[in-house]
């Protein structure tokens, strides 16, 4: 399906992974924690999870360069939106932001 096909008012995919500068057990236990308690539950989520690499899958193509990955499940793009700008969301970054040497996001329509 081309990018042009794809229903911009489908269901959105946000996908982040998060490098830690510290990336000591206990840090990425908070993260972890951090992304529970702020980020799921949210108005218009159909699907929420955070987790760790799975270390010992190093074949070629395993991008490996990250210690929290979380994934949300949007009805619509309104609802990711929403969530963007929510004050709960806010103050997941600005509580945990000083942490991360690198944040890299996906969002994607999902068909």
């Amino acid at each position: 399906m081309s990018q042009e096909q794809m229903t911009p008012g489908g269901k959105l995919a946000h996908t982040v992974y998060f490098t830690l500068t510290d990336a000591s057990s206990e840090r990425i236990e908070q993260l972890l924690s951090a992304c529970q308690h702020f980020l799921s539950e949210h108005p218009g989520t159909d699907y929420f999870a955070a987790g760790t690499l799975v270390s010992d899958l190093q074949r070629p193509v395993n991008d490996g360069d990250y210690h929290v990955s979380l994934h949300v499940h949007f009805q619509d793009r309104a609802s990711h939106d929403q969530y963007q700008q929510d004050p709960r969301h806010l103050q997941f970054i600005e509580e945990n932001k000083s942490n991360w040497s690198q944040v890299r996001v996906f969002d994607s329509y999902l068909s």
